[in-house]
């Protein structure tokens, strides 16, 4: 008994902060250390009214429209669409059928740049004297969906079912693909935004502990977030926060 137990440890132990197999590509990953660009306004802007898991959005402006850079261009047409905002200002010239990054063809807003971002006025709120479903509520009205193939709402992620408890959240900071930085670069460059983003979906939640998963290849990214996290110690939620190094190997930050 004392064996079974003593090698039950060891597997455990072997597989902590990992899994069985993976493999080992060239990371090939020299961008990492390279600062993000802002590259120049087009234009012209083509957005597909499809660009998200679930429902098409509806087009709520018409041909001569003039629109402003996070103006509400387009509704969701369900609880898994997404608001659409324009990402120029300009005048919108056509609403037609483009092709799509996917290789087919969707209704899209084509809109002419004027070079000159105009950007409508947003409200600031403070999120600490928010309740958690008028936080949820700017989520869905901003139209914020994933960055992954899927591109899923999170107003729909963050809206679980009641029943359903959940005691943890995993902010994945995981980049096992070869050549892709853009996680890494965020995580240097926007790290307070990313410790405060964690800190409002376990607020959203009601859960206590946040973990951060990053992989080993990323000491400086590691270094800043615990920097982070420390300075922040004193509020209530920082912490519950913690740093959880994964070892580098594909595909290390997979859902299952």
């Amino acid at each position: 008994m004392i064996k079974k137990e003593k090698f039950i440890k060891q597997q455990v132990s072997r597989f902590m902060n990992s899994f069985a197999g993976g493999v080992h590509p060239s990371q090939s990953k020299s961008t990492s250390q390279i600062e993000t660009e802002e590259i120049p306004l087009p234009k012209k802007a083509v957005v597909p009214l499809s660009q998200h898991t679930g429902s098409p959005s509806k087009p709520i402006v018409k041909i001569g429209d003039l629109v402003k850079t996070g103006q509400l261009i387009a509704e969701a047409t369900g609880f898994i669409s997404a608001n659409l905002h324009s990402p120029v200002s300009g005048k919108v010239s056509a609403i037609e059928s483009r092709l799509h990054p996917c290789g087919y063809n969707f209704d899209s807003i084509i809109i002419d740049s004027d070079d000159k971002d105009e950007t409508v006025e947003f409200k600031k709120n403070d999120p600490e004297k928010l309740f958690s479903d008028e936080i949820v509520e700017i989520i869905k009205n901003a139209g914020i969906v994933g960055l992954g193939g899927a591109a899923f709402p999170t107003h729909v992620k963050l809206s679980p079912p009641k029943e359903k408890k959940i005691d943890s959240v995993i902010l994945n900071g995981c980049e096992c693909e070869p050549y892709l930085t853009c996680d890494h670069r965020v995580a240097i460059e926007e790290t307070e935004k990313v410790v405060v983003g964690l800190k409002l979906i376990m607020k959203i939640l009601n859960v206590e502990k946040g973990y951060i998963a990053i992989e080993d290849n990323k000491e400086d990214a590691i270094e800043k977030f615990n920097n982070v996290i420390a300075s922040e110690m004193k509020q209530s939620q920082a912490n519950k926060i913690k740093i959880v190094k994964l070892k580098t190997k594909y595909p290390q930050g997979a859902e299952k």
